[in-house]
């Protein structure tokens, strides 16, 4: 197993990029959510390496361990508590551990599971996802003296969107079923928080409330499918 975080030791961390020499494996399945990630990786220093579940995920900490892991709750092949569980129990372990979700309630199963902390979908701000790796970093891989906390906003690509929408359009197009609209809901309420779309949010959340009512699902199904169309046409325009 490659050790990037041994090697990253030599890249020292300064006040302007506090995240220099960490390498960071996002398991995230949102391309948006990703290069919002990519950016503020790029932005603090720290390398990104990216996979888009659990398998893919497991099979890059077989080949190097990473220095951060931030790891979204709802992926599509399974709950990201299990693979924090994982990576809490590991010898070694990873020095920081952080669940990600656009749902609030996943924060406590994050925390449950043996994450470090927590980054809320969309990610506030620089100084936010900064402070969230920094707080929980060994003392020798602080950055010494004065840091410029910066709060500027991190825009992603709206081609990484339009491929969310693609992604999401193709599921809903398919067969109906509970495993399916946890997935899809979680998903878009994530990517709607980061794209400030409150429609797109609201109409997940419905969705998902209405399964765990009972309520019936088809009319719900194909507006939140009619909306994901809508924006992937708009896209396209563009």
């Amino acid at each position: 197993m490659i050790d990037d975080e041994a090697l990253d030791q030599f890249r020292r961390p300064t006040g302007t990029r506090p995240l220099l020499g960490l390498t960071i494996l996002a398991v995230e399945d949102s391309r948006y959510a990703c290069d919002a990630l990519r950016l503020l990786c790029l932005h603090s220093g720290a390398r990104l390496r990216r996979a888009d579940c659990l398998r893919s995920g497991r099979r890059h900490l077989q080949v190097y361990r990473p220095s951060v892991v931030i790891v979204d709750m709802g992926l599509p092949d399974g709950s990201g508590a299990d693979l924090i569980a994982e990576l809490s129990n590991a010898i070694p372990r990873v020095s920081v551990i952080l669940g990600t979700s656009g749902d609030s309630f996943a924060e406590d199963v994050a925390y449950a599971a043996g994450a470090d902390g927590f980054l809320s979908k969309p990610i506030a701000n620089l100084a936010v996802f900064q402070n969230a790796v920094l707080q929980h970093l060994p003392r020798d891989r602080q950055p010494g003296g004065v840091r410029a906390v910066r709060a500027d906003p991190i825009c992603p690509d709206p081609i990484a969107f339009r491929e969310d929408m693609a992604h999401m359009a193709e599921i809903l197009g398919g067969p109906v079923n509970d495993h399916m609209i946890d997935y899809v809901t979680l998903f878009l309420r994530g990517v709607a928080r980061t794209a400030e779309d409150e429609a797109l949010e609201n109409a997940a959340f419905d969705l998902a409330q209405a399964q765990s009512d009972g309520a019936p699902l088809t009319g719900r199904v194909a507006h939140l499918a009619g909306l994901v169309q809508a924006r992937l046409s708009d896209a396209v325009a563009i």
